[in-house]
C-alpha cells in the first residue's frame, strides 16, 4: 500500500505526554493527566472531519468514521489504550530513533547500564534495515499502547482523505485506566453501539491473539489470638506468622509465574498486610478455563485449612472474586472476526500467527460484554520498562491491517 504514513509523526508526539494511571486512586480516570492526550486526540480527529469525536467526563474518547457504502456492513470498533503503567516513570520521555538498525544491542544513552540485548529481545532479529525507536533509558516509551493509538489514528487519516476505499461505519474508542484493570469500567456500550470490536495493543508484527488468561482475585483473611507477649506462652496465635506459614506451604515448583509459561496456570500472592491478630494475603489467580481456577482455588482453600489445624483457636475466610475470563469462549461464536484479521494480515503483507496471551486486555472485557474483540499486533516490545521498544514499520504494517480489516468486512457484508 503506497501511503504517506503519518503513524509515526503521531507516535513520538504522544509518547512526549505523561498518562501514568494510579492504581491507588479512586477516580475515572485514576489520573486526570491522561485526558490531557485525550484531548489532543479529539482535536485530531476533529481537525480530520470525524465531527462527533469527543472527550467524556470519565476520560474515554468516541469517535465515528461514517459508512460510505451502499451495504449494510457490521459497526467495528478499533481500540486502544492512553495510560501507561505505574511500573516505570512515562514522565519526560525522550524517544531515540536507531535508523536502519543492523542488529546490534542497543545501549541506552542517558543511561548506559540499560542495553537492549539482541540475547533478551530475540524479535530484534526480524528488524535488521528497521528504524527502532527506544527511550534514553531514564523512562518507559509508551508503546504500550500509545503505538496502537497512532496507528488507529492514522488509520482514521487514511480513511478521511481516501473516501474511494469502501467501508461501514468504524468506531474509534480510546480508553483509561487499561494498565490498573480499569480500561473498560466506565464504556458507554450504547453510545459505541459496535458489532465486533479489535484492540490494536499486541507485541509481535502479524499475531492475533484470540485468548486470554482467565482470571479471578482471592483473598485469605485471617483471625488470629492476640496476647501480651510477656504473658504469650500456650495463648498467642500470630496472625502474621499464620499468613507467612500458608504463603510458604503454597508449592514452589509449579503453579507460580516464575515457573510457568504456555498454557500452565499459576497462583499469585501480590499483597500481605497485618498485625498480631488479624492478617490479610492477596492473591491474582490465572488459568485459561474455569476448571484450572476452580483447582487452584481449591488448592489455596485446602492449604490455608491445613495450616490452621496448627491453631486451633484461629480462623481464616476464602473469597475469590472475578476478575475477566478467557475471551475464547465468545470469540468462537464468532469465527469471522479473527478470520477477517488474519486476512488482514495477509494483505498487509505478514505471516499470521493465531496466539494466546498470558495475561488480560480491554478485549477480555469487551467481549463479555457484547463486543467480540480480539487483541491485534501494535509492535510494542519489552513494555512496563525502560528497555521498551517500537520499530517504525511495525507500526506502519498494524496501520496496514486496520485499513485492509475495514475493507474485508464491506467486501464480506
Amino acid at each position: 500500500m503506497k501511503y504517506n504514513y503519518t503513524v509515526t509523526e503521531r507516535f513520538l508526539r504522544y509518547v512526549k505526554i505523561d498518562t501514568q494511571s494510579d492504581p491507588s486512586s479512586p477516580t475515572c480516570p485514576s489520573t486526570m493527566k491522561q485526558k490531557d492526550l485525550g484531548k489532543v486526540l479529539v482535536e485530531e480527529l476533529l481537525a480530520m472531519g470525524i465531527s462527533d469525536a469527543h472527550l467524556d467526563e470519565h476520560g474515554y474518547v468516541y469517535a465515528t468514521i461514517p459508512s460510505n457504502t451502499a451495504k449494510k456492513v457490521p459497526v467495528v470498533c478499533f481500540c486502544s489504550h492512553m495510560d501507561t503503567s505505574p511500573d516505570c516513570t512515562g514522565k519526560d520521555v525522550k524517544p531515540q530513533l536507531v535508523e536502519n538498525y543492523s542488529g546490534q544491542d542497543m545501549v541506552l544513552k542517558a543511561d548506559p547500564t540499560q542495553i537492549i540485548r539482541v540475547a533478551e529481545h530475540p524479535a530484534l532479529k526480524n528488524q535488521i534495515g528497521n528504524t527502532i525507536i527506544t527511550t534514553d533509558g531514564t523512562t518507559l516509551l509508551g508503546a504500550d499502547n500509545k503505538s496502537g493509538v497512532a496507528e488507529i489514528m492514522d488509520a482514521a487519516h487514511f480513511f478521511m482523505t481516501h473516501p474511494e476505499v469502501k467501508h461501514g461505519a468504524i468506531r474509534i474508542l480510546f480508553t483509561p485506566d487499561e494498565e490498573i484493570g480499569r480500561g473498560v469500567d466506565k464504556v458507554d456500550m450504547k453510545k459505541l453501539a459496535a458489532d465486533f470490536g479489535y484492540t490494536m495493543d499486541g507485541e509481535t508484527a502479524g499475531h492475533i491473539e484470540d485468548e486470554t488468561f482467565s482470571a479471578d482475585g482471592a483473598k485469605i483473611e485471617i483471625q488470629g489470638v492476640s496476647t501480651h507477649p510477656g504473658f504469650a506462652k500456650g495463648k498467642m496465635e500470630n496472625a502474621i506468622k499464620i499468613a507467612s506459614r500458608i504463603v510458604d506451604r503454597l508449592p514452589k515448583d509449579k503453579f507460580t509465574p516464575e515457573t510457568t509459561e504456555k498454557k500452565e496456570s499459576f497462583l499469585h500472592p501480590t499483597g500481605i498486610q497485618g498485625s498480631l491478630d488479624t492478617a490479610t494475603i492477596s492473591f491474582i489467580v490465572r488459568a485459561f478455563d474455569d476448571a484450572g481456577l476452580k483447582e487452584l482455588e481449591n488448592l489455596l482453600d485446602k492449604t490455608a485449612a491445613e495450616v490452621l489445624k496448627e491453631f486451633p483457636r484461629s480462623s481464616y475466610k476464602l473469597t475469590v472474586t472475578e476478575q475477566y475470563r478467557n475471551m475464547k469462549v465468545v470469540l468462537d461464536k464468532y469465527p469471522q472476526v479473527v478470520d477477517y484479521a488474519l486476512e488482514a494480515i495477509k494483505r498487509a503483507g505478514l505471516e499470521p500467527v493465531r496466539s494466546s496471551i498470558r495475561g488480560g486486555t480491554d478485549g477480555s472485557r469487551l467481549s463479555f460484554m457484547g463486543l467480540p474483540c480480539p487483541n491485534i499486533f501494535a509492535g510494542e516490545h519489552a513494555f512496563h520498562s525502560r528497555l521498551e521498544w517500537v520499530s517504525v514499520q511495525d507500526m506502519e504494517r498494524a496501520v496496514d491491517t486496520i485499513i485492509h480489516l475495514a475493507q474485508i468486512w464491506e467486501e464480506r457484508a
